[in-house]
């Protein structure tokens, strides 16, 4: 049982579609393209092209060997098959000659991104970054700091997000944000969807 839905596996017995069913999936986009923002999926869409260096659509052994000797890399036969057989529907075994069996399109590539993307502990990433304000581990940031740093550094927040996240039951009088106790409301409601669903 693979663990990528079945519309990216490997399609071995081609299925003929009405002109309707066509119609309709250029329309709707697989659910790995919602994940992300155009230009997000661009910037994959870049580094997919960079990789694929026969330009036909499909990165395989031979185009993943030719990024890494561009790099200055050999790669061990063990780091290969790893590579290839972590790819959707590849059910852990590695590419082979069979034309069912090409490769990594750009859809299955950007399921394999947004795995790796959405693998870390949200509540350990959060706690991480606000501690780096923290400096006497009291579970407060500076309002004002804050503020600073969300509308100056990264992926920046206009001033009415900035207000909005930083307004309410987690700041006190004295202009501290209590990060603990927002992260731990935050994994409460996560754990309310998730079961939920």
């Amino acid at each position: 049982m693979s663990k990528y839905p079945d519309y990216l596996s490997p399609n071995i017995t081609p299925t003929k579609h009405t002109k309707a069913q066509k119609s309709r999936a250029r329309r709707e986009p697989s659910g790995v393209f919602s994940l992300f923002q155009a230009p997000q999926i661009q910037q994959f869409k870049e580094a997919f092209q960079l990789i694929d260096h026969d330009k036909d659509g499909w990165v395989n052994e031979s185009d993943l060997k030719e990024i890494f000797t561009s790099l200055g890399i050999t790669p061990s036969k063990q780091m290969m098959d790893d590579l290839l057989s972590a790819r959707p529907g590849g059910h852990g075994r590695p590419f082979t000659d069979d034309a069912a069996d090409r490769g990594i399109n750009f859809t299955m590539f950007l399921t394999m991104m947004s795995e790796r993307l959405f693998e870390f502990d949200t509540e350990t990433e959060l706690l991480e970054a606000f501690e780096s304000f923290d400096e006497n581990d009291t579970g407060m940031v500076k309002v004002e700091e804050m503020r600073k740093w969300l509308s100056e550094v990264g992926e920046r927040m206009d001033q009415r997000e900035i207000d909005r996240f930083l307004k309410g039951p987690f700041t006190d009088r004295q202009g501290n944000f209590n990060y603990r106790e927002w992260v731990k409301v935050l994994r409460v409601n996560e754990n309310e969807e998730t079961n939920g669903q």
